[in-house]
C-alpha cells in the first residue's frame, strides 16, 4: 500500500517541510532564518513570527516538489518538542489543522528522537542503514546526547550534557573570538588553517581530565569549563596576539570539543559491544568531528553512519522518516493531539 507522509519541523530557527513517498524522501524544503544574526543567538519571538510567515509556502513547495497533491497525503507528522515553545506550536498547530481538514491521521514526533533515527533517511539510492544496534551521538546547539539504539526503535540514554551543549560551546567560544553567529561553521572553516595543538584546552570528564573520577564509565558531557578556560586564557592575551593566531585558537577549541565527543562515543561502543556508530544533529556537519569519528571507528572496526549535510541540521525529512518507521513498527497515528511541546523522551526510551 502506498504511503505519502508530510513532515513539518519548526523547533528552532529552521522552517522545514518534507514529503516521504513509500519511505523515500521526495522533497525536503528548509528555510533558515537570518533575522537572528545581529542578536548573536535565536530570538524566540522572531523565530515564531518567521515560522508563521513561511509555513504555508514551505509546505506548498514540499508537496509540489514531491509531485503530489495535498489530498494524496496519508499522514502528517510534526515536531512536538523539545524546542522553542512558540516555534513548536506554529508547526504543530498548522500540521494538526491541515490533517483535520484533509481528514487524515496526525503523528507528533520528538525532535531529538528524529535526529537519533536520521541514519534511516532514504533517498531511494540504496543507502546503507543500521541493521543492528548502534551508538547514537546527537549533537546540536541545544543537545548533546549518547544513546544505544535497538532494532525495535527502543533506545537507552547513556549520557547527556550536564551543562552546555557542544553546539553552544562552539557558538559562545566563537563569540569570544569575535566570530559571527552561528560561530560553529565559522570555527570549522577557520580551523582548517590552524594548529589544533596550539593550546591545550581542558576536556572535562575524559581520560585527559585529572578531576574525572570514573573516566571510562562516565558517559556524560560538560562544556562549561571549556568556555571558562577559553575566556580566562583570552583575557591574558593581547588583541594583536589573538588576531594573529585566531585560526590556531579556533582549531584548539574545536579539537577540545571534538576530542570529548569522539572519546565518549567510543567508550560507549566498547562498553556495550555494539558494531556501529552514528552522529546526527547540527554539529555532526562539523568536518573535524566527521573525520575524527571515522578514524576512531576504523581503528575500532565499527561502521559509521552519518546523514548527508542536508539531514544533519534540523529538517522535516527526519520527522517524516521517524513517523514512517513508527508506522512500520505498529504505532497508531492519532487524529487529535494536545498542542504542548514536550522535552522528555518517548515512554519507550530507557535510561542507562
Amino acid at each position: 500500500m502506498s504511503m505519502n507522509i508530510l513532515g513539518i519541523e519548526t523547533s528552532c530557527d529552521e522552517t522545514s517541510g518534507a514529503v516521504l513517498c513509500d519511505g523515500v524522501v521526495r522533497s525536503n524544503i528548509i528555510s533558515s532564518q537570518l533575522c537572528h544574526t545581529s542578536f548573536g543567538g535565536v530570538v524566540p519571538e522572531l523565530a515564531s513570527r518567521e515560522h508563521e510567515r513561511l509555513m504555508v509556502s514551505i509546505v506548498d513547495a514540499a508537496v509540489t516538489e514531491a509531485n503530489i497533491r495535498k489530498n494524496e497525503l496519508d499522514l502528517i507528522a510534526a515536531t512536538a518538542g523539545p524546542g522553542l515553545i512558540g516555534a513548536v506550536m506554529v508547526g504543530l498547530s498548522f500540521a494538526q489543522g491541515l490533517a483535520y481538514a484533509l481528514d487524515i491521521p496526525f503523528m507528533p514526533i520528538n525532535h531529538i528522537e528524529a535526529h537519533i533515527f536520521s541514519p534511516f533517511i532514504s533517498e531511494g539510492a540504496g543507502e546503507p542503514v543500521p541493521e543492528a544496534s548502534f551508538v547514537s551521538l546527537t549533537v546540536s546547539g541545544g543537545h548533546t546526547l549518547l544513546s544505544v539504539v535497538e532494532t525495535d526503535l527502543s533506545y537507552t540514554v547513556i549520557g547527556r550534557t550536564l551543562d552546555d551543549a557542544a553546539g553552544e560551546a562552539f557558538d559562545k567560544t566563537g563569540k569570544m573570538l569575535g566570530l559571527p553567529y552561528p560561530a560553529g561553521p565559522v570555527i570549522d572553516q577557520l580551523s582548517r588553517e590552524g594548529d589544533p595543538f596550539f593550546h591545550q584546552f581542558p576536556r572535562a570528564l575524559t581520560s585527559q581530565s585529572q578531576s574525572s573520577k570514573s573516566r571510562e564509565g562516565n558517559f556524560d558531557f560538560s562544556f562549561s569549563g571549556l568556555k571558562t578556560s577559553v575566556l580566562t586564557w583570552l583575557q591574558k592575551q593581547t588583541p594583536g596576539f589573538i588576531e594573529l593566531h585566531k585560526a590556531d585558537i579556533a582549531a584548539s577549541i574545536q579539537a577540545a570539543i571534538v576530542g570529548v565527543l569522539v572519546e565518549k562515543t567510543m567508550a560507549v561502543a566498547r562498553s556495550r559491544g555494539v558494531g556501529a556508530v552514528s552522529i546526527a544533529g547540527g554539529v555532526s556537519a562539523n568536518s573535524a568531528l566527521r573525520q575524527a569519528m571515522k578514524q576512531a571507528c576504523d581503528r575500532g572496526g565499527l561502521r559509521l553512519f552519518v546523514p548527508g549535510s542536508t539531514y544533519s541540521t534540523d529538517n522535516a525529512a527526519m520527522i517524516a522518516t521517524l513517523a514512517s518507521l513508527k508506522l512500520s513498527r505498529g504505532t497508531v497515528a492519532e487524529r487529535r493531539y494536545n498542542v504542548a511541546p514536550y522535552a522528555s523522551f518517548a515512554a519507550g526510551a530507557k535510561r542507562g
